[in-house]
C-alpha cells in the first residue's frame, strides 16, 4: 500500500463513525467484554482516539430488553437505549456483491441499506461475495449439516456472538459456497440481541 492510500484510509476511519450493539435486559449488560474489545481495536486504528470504558458509560433501563446503541469516533461517543423488539426473519434473498466491505462495524451502512432495499419478497439477504456465502444485513450466519455447525470462515464482519460461540467450540469456521447452501439442514442467524436464532424451516423453501 502506498503513502497515499494510507493516509487516505486513515482520514476515512478518522472521519467515520463506529457502532456497538450491546444486549441489556432488566439493566443487565451481556457479554461487555467481548463489545470493548472490538471498541478497543477499532480504536487502535485511529490516531490520537480517546479511551472509552464501556462498563462505566453503560447504564440502561432497569426492566425491559434493550439495544444500548453506542456510536463513536476517535474523539466522541455517544449511547442511546431502545426497547427491542425482534423481527421475525423466515426467508432470504442472495444478494451478489464481490466487492463490498463492512469489515468493522460502521454507523453508516449505506451499501447493506440498499442490497437489503433489494429483498423483494424475503424477510432478509443473503450477501455472497466471491462465490461465498458471508452475512446478512444484520447478523452472521450458521448452518448444520446435520452433525455440526459451520459458520462463513469469512464474513463482511466478525461479529461478538459469533466469536464466543466459536471459542466455545460450538460452530466451526468454514468456505461455504453459494451451491452448497441449500445441502444444509438448518440455517441460524447470531447477533448481540437474538444471540443464536435457529430456523428449521427447510432452506430449499426460504432461501431464493
Amino acid at each position: 500500500m502506498t503513502r497515499v492510500s494510507v493516509i487516505s484510509l486513515q482520514n476515512f476511519l478518522v472521519n467515520s463513525y463506529f457502532l456497538e450493539t450491546i444486549k441489556a435486559l432488566d439493566g443487565e449488560v451481556y457479554n461487555l467484554s467481548y463489545h470493548q474489545e472490538r471498541l478497543e481495536s477499532v480504536l487502535d486504528s485511529l490516531k490520537h482516539a480517546k479511551n472509552y470504558e464501556l462498563n462505566s458509560l453503560l447504564s440502561p433501563p432497569k426492566k425491559g430488553l434493550y439495544r444500548c446503541r453506542v456510536i463513536y469516533n476517535a474523539q466522541e461517543i455517544n449511547i442511546s437505549y431502545i426497547e427491542y423488539r425482534k423481527r421475525e426473519v423466515r426467508s432470504f434473498k442472495l444478494i451478489y456483491d464481490d466487492t463490498i466491505i463492512y469489515d468493522k462495524k460502521y454507523a453508516k451502512r449505506d451499501l447493506l441499506d440498499r442490497h437489503f432495499a433489494q429483498r423483494e419478497d424475503a424477510d432478509e439477504i443473503i450477501v455472497v461475495k466471491n462465490g461465498l456465502i458471508t452475512d446478512t444485513s444484520i447478523a452472521n450466519i450458521a448452518l448444520y449439516d446435520g452433525k455440526r455447525w459451520f459458520t462463513p470462515k469469512s464474513p463482511l464482519l466478525k461479529g461478538t456472538t459469533r466469536r464466543r460461540y466459536i471459542e466455545e467450540g460450538k460452530i466451526l469456521e468454514a468456505d461455504i459456497a453459494v451451491d452448497a447452501l441449500k445441502s444444509y439442514k438448518k440455517l441460524a442467524l447470531m447477533n448481540a440481541m437474538i444471540d443464536f436464532d435457529i430456523i428449521t424451516e427447510n432452506i430449499r423453501k426460504i432461501v431464493c
